[in-house]
């Protein structure tokens, strides 16, 4: 079982499970993926980060800050950002690059080397992965492209036997578009004004369980 620890730390999820991290605009999603994230690191699990919204760089620094000062940690990174920003890089062992969050073919390629270098190369059989974001995809292709991205994704997370967690801004989307992503996953996380994170799992309602 994977625990979320953090704002809901009660909640467990077997293996192979999919979140959704849901809320307005700065009511501390991000953060709070990040915290779940930093749960497993600091239990040896490795932690992958697909990230449409900033750069590898600037995920790796914030990451770095709420794991805390570990040495050690099984990190890896799918930057979609930097090089459509104009910026050359080349893989290395923590960050590979997608052309831009429109490559989804490319961000897939990507994740799948990253999940087969933790579990075959590195023996790492526990994984957390976090896309941040899905608003993001959905400015750059329709609801039926990112439905199929994420179909895909779910299903790598699930062959794995990871944790997949998915960040997005639920006031940026109209009700069919959530109705239509919501049925892709195991629960949905539910951050509300204050803050406060509120545990859906498919099919049942409950609190921080």
């Amino acid at each position: 079982m994977y625990d979320l620890g953090g704002g809901l730390p009660d909640a467990e999820f077997d293996p192979g499970s999919n979140l959704l991290i849901s809320g307005p605009p700065l009511t501390g999603k991000r953060l709070l993926a990040l915290e779940t994230l930093a749960v497993g690191s600091r239990q040896g699990e490795g932690a992958l980060i697909v990230t449409t919204k900033d750069s590898a760089d600037t995920v790796l620094q914030e990451y770095g800050e709420v794991v805390g000062d570990r040495d050690g940690i099984a990190v890896g990174v799918v930057d979609c950002v930097t090089q459509q920003r104009g910026v050359e890089r080349v893989d290395d062992a923590r960050v590979k690059y997608a052309s831009s969050p429109v490559d989804m073919t490319g961000i897939g390629i990507k994740l799948s080397e990253f999940i087969e270098e933790f579990y075959e190369g590195r023996g790492i059989r526990r994984n957390r992965i976090l896309l941040h974001s899905i608003s993001t995809l959905l400015m750059y292709s329709n609801l039926q492209t990112v439905f199929r991205f994420l179909h895909v994704f779910t299903g790598r997370v699930q062959s794995a036997s990871a944790l997949g967690l998915y960040v997005i801004d639920e006031t940026a989307h109209d009700g069919q578009t959530m109705n239509t992503l919501k049925q892709l996953f195991d629960g949905v996380v539910t951050v509300d004004e204050d803050g406060e994170p509120t545990l859906r799992r498919s099919g049942v309602a409950a609190d921080g369980d």
